[in-house]
């Protein structure tokens, strides 16, 4: 009888374990976007742009969400939400870029797919409306992985993607930045402190997504103007792959904002996967130790979003701020600016 007693026990808990686990692999889902990171304080952050930058992420990160709610893929998800953030002048890419010394337009942007490791990336383009769709059809229609200038803005054009003037990237604010910025450049080492944090600043500014659909692919892109003022047709780490895009299902998927210079220098977004890998580092870990320890290292700052093949998420940054937002597969919204939030 006692056997008998015991064999039902053992039976109802492995069956309770099975459930379990079972519970714990069910399906999910995950997006997670960024804007850019940098010295981005309150005390210089007006209330109503607060709210204009809080407001915009939450509706930019519903685009994707959306998306994968309804069963669509990460890489869908990730372009359509790129969409959204290179049509809006608030964040440094598409719409929104920053000019060059030459006062031109240099767009660059990545792409790369969890499950089959492919990639695309395009860089110093000057009309295409959606940087990161033209990454993707390189990916996709293309025996190449990176194509750059009248190249890559020619092949855009082939693929049927939206070519506009260079003019529509234009605005007032990113004008009167590169004005600010060669004015301080003139003056050499005569500027004041409040000069220099905002030359210091105009090195940052990227938007980025990455994203966990419900068949376990993750998939990321960057796209992003590049530096104020840059020369010399200046590459940063956004349409690096592995510098400031990677995704592998077998870990996770990372965008990177900051010093591109550095980003490079550090390979940060495959760093982090690496970690994972091989370390079995979390997510949260390994962004830490990227960010702080090897960016932060070598002197340089700026932050990632990243997503595993969990569902897991790391918003890590070095900076006093970085614009971020993340849904679950629950729908909670988490918007984020600042660093202590």
């Amino acid at each position: 009888m006692k056997k008998i007693v015991l064999l039902i026990f053992f039976i109802s808990l492995s069956c309770q374990q099975a459930k379990t686990v079972k519970e714990s692999q069910a399906p999910t889902f995950g997006i997670v976007i960024h804007g850019g990171a940098g010295t981005i304080l309150r005390a210089n952050m007006t209330s109503e742009t607060e709210a204009a930058y809080r407001k915009f992420l939450g509706e930019a990160i519903q685009v994707g969400h959306s998306i994968l709610k309804k069963g669509g893929t990460s890489q869908e998800a990730v372009e359509k939400t790129i969409h959204v953030m290179e049509n809006s002048p608030l964040f440094n890419a598409g719409k929104g870029a920053v000019l060059t010394a030459d006062e031109t337009i240099e767009l660059d942007a990545s792409f790369m797919h969890g499950a089959t490791l492919d990639a695309g990336a395009i860089s110093g383009v000057k009309t295409i409306k959606h940087p990161i769709s033209a990454a993707i059809k390189v990916m996709e229609d293309s025996p190449h992985v990176m194509l750059s200038g009248a190249g890559a803005d020619a092949f855009a054009a082939s693929q049927g993607l939206e070519i506009v003037e260079p003019e529509y990237f234009f605005t007032e604010r990113r004008i009167n930045s590169l004005k600010r910025v060669k004015e301080a450049e003139a003056k050499e080492k005569k500027i004041s402190s409040a000069e220099k944090e905002f030359v210091s600043q105009q090195r940052y500014g990227t938007v980025g997504c990455v994203a966990l659909d419900l068949k376990g692919n993750l998939a990321a892109g960057t796209s992003t103007g590049g530096m104020t003022n840059k020369k010399w047709n200046r590459i940063g780490d956004a349409p690096i792959i592995g510098a400031g895009t990677y995704a592998n299902n077998a870990t996770c998927a990372i965008s990177a904002t900051g010093w591109g210079e550095f980003f490079i220098r550090s390979v940060v977004a495959h760093d982090i996967s690496a970690l994972m890998e091989y370390k079995g580092l979390s997510i949260k870990e390994a962004a830490h130790t990227v960010i702080h320890d090897k960016v932060g290292g070598l002197g340089g700052d700026g932050g990632v979003v990243g997503i595993d093949h969990r569902g897991n998420v790391a918003m890590e940054m070095n900076t006093p701020g970085m614009y971020r937002a993340h849904m679950d597969a629950e729908g909670n919204l988490n918007v984020k600016i600042y660093k202590d939030e």
